[in-house]
């Protein structure tokens, strides 16, 4: 038999991820408690027990799904035998993640982003985790001399990072229906091996 906590747990992340089909459809500022309630199968005032208003969801969202999400990529990067198999892991862990839920997709691509005040410290926070875990897997692939020694971190994270959420938000936006996670392999070969050619003019 379920207790108390457990329920309350449940009730917790159906509303939450009624919230989150609610605010893909309508967007943040058009959506509704009442619509929220409605998807979740709830009462109205059920919300309330739960969150404060429209900004605690969005807050809640973005702190419960990204730790969650962050989790799986570090156990994906866990995994790899060397620096560009955690590499590629990680990419893969990253797009699978938001193609597995286009809303989740939708909600922090466009809402959290243009919210980001809602959510500030927590942002920060998992950026900064974000960007040291691709940090060490840069270190380790210069160590191991699959990733150039001369290269600025900073630079080659703003770099893979920037493409990543570019392919993700483009995937958001477009009316036509592919894989996210096919994306795999040519983002690795871009970022490994660049646009550059080898042959002399």
């Amino acid at each position: 038999m379920q207790n108390r906590e457990t329920k309350k747990n449940e009730k917790y992340e159906k509303i939450l991820e009624a919230a989150i089909k609610v605010f893909s459809r309508h967007g943040y500022y058009k959506a509704t408690i009442s619509q929220i309630a409605r998807e979740a199968g709830v009462a109205d005032g059920t919300i309330y027990l739960y969150f404060k208003n429209k900004d605690d969801i969005l807050k809640s969202f973005f702190t419960y799904r990204t730790r969650e999400v962050f989790a799986k990529f570090k156990d994906e990067v866990k995994k790899g035998k060397n620096a560009l198999d955690k590499l590629r892991r990680l990419i893969h862990a990253h797009l699978s993640a938001f193609e597995k839920s286009r809303e989740m997709a939708i909600v922090y691509q466009v809402e959290c982003k243009k919210r980001s005040h809602l959510s500030k410290d927590k942002i920060k926070e998992m950026s900064s985790m974000y960007m040291e875990l691709v940090k060490e897997i840069i270190q380790l692939g210069q160590q191991e001399g699959t990733i150039r020694k001369d290269l600025s971190i900073p630079l080659v994270r703003q770099f893979m990072v920037g493409a990543i959420d570019e392919v993700i938000t483009t995937w958001v936006y477009t009316s036509k229906k592919y894989s996210l996670s096919s994306m795999t392999d040519p983002l690795m070969d871009l970022i490994v091996k660049g646009i550059g050619s080898n042959k002399e003019k």
